[in-house]
């Protein structure tokens, strides 16, 4: 964890207890009905360990998942609990002759409390519209955060934080048209944000806010191109994923802000042997024109906070081993190099982002190769720790 104020410590080390007694009594007192009326075992058939697999498929489609929140820039500690619909979808065979596979559908909300006194509800769907081949993704929320930015840099060499405050609404939905190929998928998304700051009480605001962003509307069109080619959609043990998408902000489309946003990602995972799956993640975004100072490409790597370290362009590699080391359970090993600048003849010129760590992960739900675990990472600056459900490197 990062190193803070004893007095903080001990808040944060009480909430913890709470948030786990309440998580686990969630958890557990839910799994208990549902497997009484049911007669559901968490018991593996093959193997006798712990496992969730016959309960997620048997319970309805419906599992409540209380998670622990982790992110440093959200004070380290808090809890969500997240209600999840799930509906399995057959296989089907296409017009091709050739078997598709479809994930499931999955529906749910969120409910969240953090240790900095930020809180967010919201909702999400996750489906396939299997006839025309579409996948298509829609979520809704709003947030009450406190997030810390940064100006960095400064002429003494040093980077000074600003603590703020935002209330937001957002909005987002992506469609995608599977190819005769369904690995591949192209569409459009859009992104609606609409947010009020509240400036921490300083004589001076910081620079990087200009009057228009403490109460500013973000509207954005874009399109996405997809190649998913990973075994499975938790868990991955082999397999690529390519995306590149980019969104286009304007007064045009009801937005406060004129501005492009390019991403360009890439994850693969590979099996070096039986038991040691390697994976190497690729990211970068760039901005154009003038985006609000909270929709800057930052650095997206564990053991360093969100938004800690942003400009116009942000890269992003980070390499990770997992080693099956007995029965269901797997140790990690990982590390990753980022930068993020403002113009491309400085590239690298700042001190290069770095995080290194290990973690473990224990084989939760066989059927779904859905792994469960704990990461801890070390950055420039501090630990931190993650509670993470299926991989890190979700998306």
């Amino acid at each position: 964890m990062r190193n803070i104020h004893s007095d903080s410590s001990i808040k944060n080390r009480k909430l913890l207890q709470q948030i786990v007694f309440v998580a686990a009594f969630f958890l557990f007192s839910f799994q208990a009905a549902i497997a009484q009326k049911q007669h559901i075992s968490v018991k593996d058939s093959l193997d006798g360990a712990f496992d969730l697999s016959d309960y997620i498929i048997y319970a309805h489609g419906f599992i409540v998942v209380p998670t622990i929140i982790t992110e440093p820039a959200l004070g380290n500690i808090g809890g969500a609990v997240v209600p999840v619909f799930l509906k399995k979808r057959p296989p089907v065979v296409d017009e091709n002759g050739k078997k598709r596979f479809i994930n499931p559908d999955i529906t749910g909300g969120i409910g969240m409390y953090t240790g900095n006194k930020s809180w967010m509800a919201g909702g999400f769907r996750s489906a396939t519209l299997v006839k025309p081949k579409i996948l298509y993704r829609v979520m809704a929320g709003y947030g009450d955060m406190n997030l810390s930015f940064y100006e960095n840099n400064l002429p003494n060499g040093s980077d000074q934080e600003f603590k703020l405050n935002f209330k937001s609404t957002i909005f987002y939905t992506q469609w995608l048209k599977q190819f005769r190929n369904a690995k591949w998928s192209a569409g459009v998304q859009y992104l609606f944000l609409n947010s009020k700051i509240k400036l921490p009480d300083i004589n001076l605001p910081p620079p990087f806010v200009k009057p228009g962003d403490i109460k500013s509307t973000v509207s954005q069109f874009g399109g996405a191109i997809q190649f998913d080619g990973r075994d499975n959609i938790f868990t991955p043990d082999k397999g690529i994923r390519l995306q590149s998408d980019f969104f286009w902000s304007d007064d045009a489309i009801g937005s406060d802000y004129d501005a492009w946003r390019v991403n360009l990602s890439a994850i693969g995972y590979y099996p070096l042997t039986k038991k040691l799956i390697g994976g190497l993640r690729v990211e970068g975004e760039q901005a154009f024109g003038s985006p609000p100072f909270y929709l800057r490409p930052g650095i997206n790597l564990r053991g360093i906070p969100a938004a800690r370290y942003q400009g116009k362009t942000s890269i992003v590699t980070e390499a990770e081993l997992r080693w099956d080391l007995y029965r269901r359970w797997s140790l990690m090993g990982y590390g990753g190099l980022a930068s993020a600048f403002n113009n491309w003849d400085q590239a690298f010129a700042k001190p290069v982002v770095y995080s290194y760590g290990t973690g473990f992960r224990y084989l939760l739900a066989r059927k779904f190769k859905l792994r469960m675990g704990i990461d801890v990472a070390r950055g420039n600056e501090d630990w931190a720790y993650y509670i993470v459900f299926g991989s890190n490197w979700l998306r």
